[in-house]
């Protein structure tokens, strides 16, 4: 079976890559379509199997991405995917726009609804704060691409969520049924610490949607040791309004944020997401998540068991539950034991299983044409 991977773009490591990777682990030989590769942030893929459109040749796309929103659509569509039996897309905005054959299945791996176009465009565009060219002209664009971004999903046979946050996004803006299947998180890369420390750890991307001003606020008031790892456009303004209690790592290693987790108190998670790698990772490593209740973290967190939660985004509700929280009571070993549901290997199989399955579907009704 000849089989090809496509990805919308190649310019941040996130966990939408983090699913690519995986894809592209168990089908080392299928080549992956994307619109371009920044190769400075994306080297663990195979360079040789990686088909970037024509996009990439124009000029800044690496670095300003955003301007050339009107073009990824058409980009998207000159993927050329004849002659593969199975495509399967990865995507939170353009792949599953391919155009394929008819006698080629295509499934598509569907992180989210494009977040600038359905229902939250004021979080994207609070992103883009030195971007205003972008911040003009996107409102304008977005009926056109709202077209497109419907019309596409028509030339997906089998949408996959990653949870089921985002299989009611797809239900709502797509009117479209899926299956879910968690995205993989690298659980084997953490440990439970024979001690713990005296702080608690937050982080990721630094950017205004992850509410980490909430955390830094309830902190400043505390006194608790704090730790923030990750960079991202909020990284300045945080530091600026942090008192000496909150350190902040910046770019850490893989290895550097396991025993970060590991010696954590607790893992705070005060976004909504829509799955959420980072709790997953704090409780790989034995540790409670406390997190705003919504999104992703209702499906992975068990209250009470591998973590806590707090209802309302504000930091009156997390100073609350930090207040009650005990960090030493929690079972780690339990902990640990529910993170590896959401493990590499059991993505693959899952994944692995869902495909042949529905190209076998798929090959028996060609058959029977």
């Amino acid at each position: 079976m000849k089989i090809a991977l496509v990805h919308d773009y190649l310019s941040q490591d996130g966990g939408a890559e983090k699913v690519l990777k995986a894809l592209h682990e168990i089908w080392p030989d299928a080549p992956i379509f994307v619109l371009f590769h920044d190769r400075k942030k994306i080297n663990y893929l195979n360079n040789e199997k990686i088909k970037e459109s024509w996009l990439a040749k124009m000029p800044f796309v690496k670095n300003i991405f955003q301007w050339y929103l009107p073009l990824m659509p058409m980009a998207t569509e000159q993927h050329d995917l004849h002659g593969f039996d199975l495509v399967i897309s990865s995507t939170s905005s353009f792949a599953k726009g391919i155009i394929t054959s008819p006698n080629t299945l295509h499934i598509s791996y569907c992180h989210t609804p494009p977040r600038f176009l359905w229902g939250d465009g004021n979080n994207y565009l609070s992103d883009l704060k030195s971007n205003y060219f972008i911040k003009l002209i996107l409102p304008l664009l977005n009926h056109h691409l709202r077209l497109w971004d419907q019309l596409s999903t028509q030339r997906v046979d089998h949408f996959i969520a990653n949870s089921q946050t985002v299989q009611q996004r797809i239900k709502k803006y797509y009117r479209r049924e899926s299956d879910i299947i968690f995205p993989p998180v690298d659980t084997h890369r953490f440990q439970i610490a024979n001690k713990l420390g005296d702080y608690y750890v937050a982080g990721g991307r630094l950017v205004p949607y992850k509410r980490l001003d909430l955390v830094v606020k309830v902190f400043n008031r505390l006194q608790y040791p704090l730790k923030i790892f990750g960079i991202g456009s909020e990284y300045k303004f945080l530091k600026k309004i942090s008192k000496p209690n909150i350190e902040f790592y910046g770019k850490i290693s893989e290895n550097e944020k396991a025993v970060l987790f590991s010696r954590a108190l607790a893992f705070i998670h005060p976004q909504k997401e829509d799955f959420g790698i980072t709790p997953i990772e704090a409780m790989s490593a034995g540790r409670p998540v406390i997190a705003y209740g919504y999104g992703g973290a209702s499906e992975t967190i068990t209250p009470n068991e591998t973590g806590t939660f707090f209802y309302q985004q504000t930091w009156e509700a997390l100073l609350n539950s930090i207040l009650n929280f005990d960090p030493y009571h929690w079972d780690s070993e339990k902990i640990r034991l529910h993170a590896q549901n959401f493990s590499c290997d059991k993505f693959k199989n899952k994944i692995q299983s869902f495909t042949d399955k529905r190209h076998a579907q798929f090959q028996n009704s060609l058959n029977s044409i």
